[in-house]
């Protein structure tokens, strides 16, 4: 079986590395596209994944976006050519869908935000199969020509961090690194997704915590950017009780030992709540599913002001959250569903 992965973002090579590990112990062939964005690969090369580059990040405009598909879209097309694959996969690559649809493969899109309306609108469309958490409602697919019981939309319980991190265990040798002073309150704080156009006015409160973190003497907040220029901007603040580090770093281990995980995008919280850290979400754009029913469950808590900040060392023993390891096998069967023939229409798993 030959496999072609599109990664096209850094949260995604976390997801996908479990997967290909899987993948090629079944014999199968992994060849993985991506793109020039944030730390996708420095992410990959850290996780030992070999990528071919095609193409960059259209930036923050749809123009721009719209120009990006037009340059990468021809390129993926003449890898997929060539490397006659059976599959493609990808979490959230409309134009891997595009260029599957072009060739003949079967392809498989997943997603856990259901509201980035022009990357759904072409990727579902394009897909031969949808995995979704079974959190999001399939009558928010349906505008994008995903409808319950048509054998396309295929449903998993829980979140995709509770399988790609199953077999995670920290790293202490990563906050040592950084020399976090874990007697100090120590809070990870992601920032906004700024060049996402379903996160397009900014976010006012994200200064503000800043600020407040990096001027609390026991407070030790590692930053971590998306982009060079979030990088820059935040040094130069100057902030005491701030660290930001260099290059990419294994977020999942400082999220770990963190005391409290303070984020403006989706899959640094579901992390969070996957390795039962308290966490809260400065995420600027609308909620979706899978963030609504965490809200519902008390895991996840929206932040209102700088000033609601709770800056506590975190619970331990019986009273500390507890971490849920769901089978990433269960995930990857779903995936791969087109090969079948025929759809689960709901992949509901239970914890392990």
């Amino acid at each position: 079986m030959r496999v072609w992965i599109d990664i096209t973002n850094s949260p995604h090579v976390p997801f996908f590395g479990p997967l290909v590990r899987l993948l090629r112990e079944r014999g199968a062939e992994v060849s993985i596209t991506t793109r020039e964005y944030a730390q996708t690969l420095q992410l990959l090369a850290a996780a030992g994944l070999e990528a071919r580059v095609i193409g960059a990040h259209g930036g923050r405009s749809a123009a721009g976006k719209a120009q990006a598909l037009v340059s990468r879209l021809p390129a993926l097309v003449r890898f997929g050519r060539a490397g006659r694959f059976d599959i493609a996969l990808t979490h959230g690559s409309h134009e891997l869908m595009l260029a599957a649809r072009m060739l003949g493969i079967p392809g498989t899109t997943a997603f856990d935000y259901e509201y980035a309306w022009l990357q759904h609108q072409l990727g579902c469309r394009a897909a031969r199969s949808v995995v979704v958490p079974a959190a999001i409602p399939p009558e928010r697919l349906a505008p994008y020509g995903v409808r319950a019981g048509s054998g396309k939309l295929i449903r998993y319980e829980g979140l995709k961090e509770e399988y790609y991190l199953a077999g995670f265990e920290p790293d202490p040798a990563v906050p040592a690194a950084l020399g976090i002073d874990l007697a100090r309150v120590v809070v990870v704080v992601r920032t906004p997704p700024d060049v996402s156009l379903y996160h397009r006015h900014g976010n006012p409160l994200f200064p503000q915590v800043l600020e407040r973190l990096g001027r609390d003497p026991a407070v030790q907040a590692v930053v971590l950017p998306r982009t060079d220029e979030q990088r820059a901007a935040i040094r130069a603040l100057g902030l005491p009780s701030l660290i930001v580090p260099e290059q990419a770093v294994d977020a999942q281990s400082l999220i770990a030992v963190a005391d409290l995980v303070v984020s403006a995008g989706g899959t640094m919280n579901r992390e969070a709540v996957a390795l039962g850290a308290p966490v809260v979400s400065l995420f600027g754009g609308r909620l979706g599913g899978v963030d609504e029913a965490l809200v519902r469950e008390g895991r996840l808590h929206p932040l209102v002001s700088a000033a609601a900040l709770e800056l506590r060392k975190r619970a331990t023993g019986p009273a500390a959250a507890q971490r849920v390891r769901r089978d990433p096998g269960v995930l990857l069967e779903l995936l791969l569903s087109p090969l079948r023939g025929s759809h689960r229409r709901d992949g509901l798993t239970a914890p392990r």
